[in-house]
C-alpha cells in the first residue's frame, strides 16, 4: 500500500523532469548555429534593420540590394579609414578581403521592396533645385549630374555605383557633407569629394531633399552599364577573383 502509494506521487515528479527535458532539448535546437552568411551577418541588422532594409531613424543606411562592389569598396573604406565610425572599424578591423567581399555578395543578393519615401518638408523652390542638380548638374560650376555617374533611374550601376533613391535625407547630407570636409574619402580619383566641393551647403541640401522625396522606379535594381561613360573618372578597389557582382 505504502509502496504504491510512493509511486504515484514520484510520477509528476517523473512528468516534469521528463517535460523540462524536452524543453531544454527544443531549446538547444532552437538555438543551433546556421553556419551562412545571413546568420554571420545578424549583427549588421542592430544598426542597418533586418536584412539590410535600413534603420527607422534616418541615419543608417539600407544595404540590401546595392551593388556589390559598392560594398565591398564601403567595408574597406571603414576598416582602412576613409570613413570614420568606430563601430563598424572595430568590426572589420580582424576581417580579410575575401571575407568581406562574402560580406558585400550576401548584402548585394537580398532583392527586397522599398517602402514609400518619406514625407520632406522643403520648399518647392528647393525641390526644384534639387531636381535640376540631379537630372542635369550645373554646367556653370562643372559640375555633372546625378543620372551621369549613378544612372538615369538613379539605382546605381553594376558593380561599383551605389542608388541614390531609398535614401533618408539626413544620410545624404550627413555623406555629402563628410565628402565636402574631408571626413569621407575614397580611392583615388575620389570623384564625390570633388561633387561635394564643388555644391554650395543650399545645393547640397537642395539635392538631398530632393532624392530623398523620390519613390523607387518599377525596376530598382543596379543597371549592367551606363549608356554613355561618366565625364569623371572615380577610384574604386577591385572585387576579389570570383565574388559575385549582384
Amino acid at each position: 500500500m505504502i509502496g504504491a502509494l510512493m509511486t504515484t506521487l514520484r510520477l509528476p515528479a517523473l512528468l516534469l523532469l521528463l517535460l523540462l527535458s524536452l524543453l531544454t532539448s527544443a531549446a538547444r535546437a532552437t538555438a543551433k548555429f546556421e553556419d551562412t552568411m545571413a546568420q554571420r551577418t545578424l549583427a549588421c541588422s542592430v544598426c542597418h534593420g533586418a536584412e539590410g532594409r535600413a534603420a527607422a531613424d534616418g541615419y543608417y543606411p539600407r544595404i540590401a540590394g546595392k551593388p556589390a562592389g559598392y560594398l565591398y569598396n564601403q567595408l574597406l573604406h571603414f576598416r582602412e579609414g576613409r570613413r570614420h565610425y568606430g563601430l563598424m572599424t572595430r568590426l572589420l578591423e580582424p576581417l580579410s578581403d575575401a571575407y568581406l567581399s562574402e560580406i558585400a555578395g550576401h548584402f548585394a543578393s537580398l532583392d527586397l521592396p522599398y517602402p514609400p519615401p518619406a514625407r520632406v518638408t522643403a520648399t518647392p523652390a528647393v525641390l526644384e533645385r534639387g531636381r535640376l542638380l540631379a537630372l542635369q548638374g550645373d554646367p556653370s560650376h562643372k559640375l555633372p549630374a546625378c543620372v551621369a555617374c549613378h544612372g538615369t533611374r538613379l539605382t546605381g550601376v553594376q558593380p561599383n555605383t551605389p542608388g541614390l533613391l531609398g535614401l533618408p535625407r539626413d544620410y545624404l547630407n550627413a555623406q555629402l557633407g563628410a565628402w565636402r570636409s574631408g571626413q569621407r574619402r575614397a580611392h583615388a580619383p575620389d570623384c564625390m569629394a570633388q561633387v561635394a566641393r564643388t555644391l554650395t551647403p543650399e545645393d547640397l541640401n537642395a539635392v538631398a531633399n530632393w532624392l530623398a522625396a523620390q519613390p523607387l522606379p518599377a525596376d530598382p535594381h543596379p543597371v549592367a552599364r551606363l549608356p554613355i561613360p561618366p565625364s569623371m573618372a572615380c577610384g574604386s578597389a577591385i572585387l576579389p577573383a570570383g565574388a559575385m557582382t549582384r
